[in-house]
């Protein structure tokens, strides 16, 4: 990863991990129950059927435990389990702003899409990151420290180092000669007579 400036794990908040737990128990005690009467040794098919659910709802806890952020140099990488994962350049940020993920506008946690227009990933209902792009829709996303990422955000994008490295990937992409990529990014010196 090119030049890591900040990173951050949030984990998902404590009534997400009290439901999962409280319908965790709920199935494994209904599941013993039946073994311990015995009726699920008459049909063992039965374990597997109470048993899937569990294993279900296990898997997805654990696949969206947690947002990881990574802004570098040239991006912000926010990773949302095993599916979700969004990469934005940071030239292509228009604005950060830290803000809410409050329960009325994207009605519970998770990948969500907000009533005001917006993509988010929230793992509680507390803190987060709004990003306004060139291009789409605003992304929301949660964040124990909104004002340090924008604030790193905001000034990787004025720092000239990210222009350079956009030139060069449009270099690579476009085959923009060496000669015209140099008298871009270096100011000519003034004239003498």
């Amino acid at each position: 990863m090119k030049n890591v400036v900040y990173e951050e794990w949030v984990a998902t908040g404590t009534l997400v991990k009290a439901l999962v737990g409280f319908f965790s128990l709920l199935i494994m005690c209904i599941l013993l129950i039946t073994i311990a009467v015995g009726f699920a040794i008459q049909h063992p098919f039965l374990i597997v059927v109470l048993a899937s659910p569990l294993a279900f709802v296990l898997l997805v806890f654990w696949n969206y435990r947690g947002i990881r952020i990574k802004v570098t140099t040239e991006s912000l990488l926010i990773y949302y389990g095993f599916f979700n994962r969004k990469r934005i350049l940071i030239g292509d940020i228009v604005s950060c702003e830290p803000t809410k993920a409050p329960f009325r506008r994207y009605y519970g946690i998770g990948v969500r899409y907000g009533t005001d227009g917006s993509w988010a990933y929230t793992t509680s209902f507390g803190n987060a990151v709004k990003i306004i792009l060139r291009r789409g829709r605003p992304f929301v996303f949660s964040s124990n420290n909104p004002e340090k990422i924008c604030n790193i955000i905001n000034q990787t994008k004025n720092v000239p180092h990210t222009q350079f490295n956009l030139l060069n990937r449009l270099k690579q992409k476009k085959g923009i000669v060496e000669s015209q990529l140099v008298q871009f990014t270096r100011p000519s010196p003034p004239k003498t007579y």
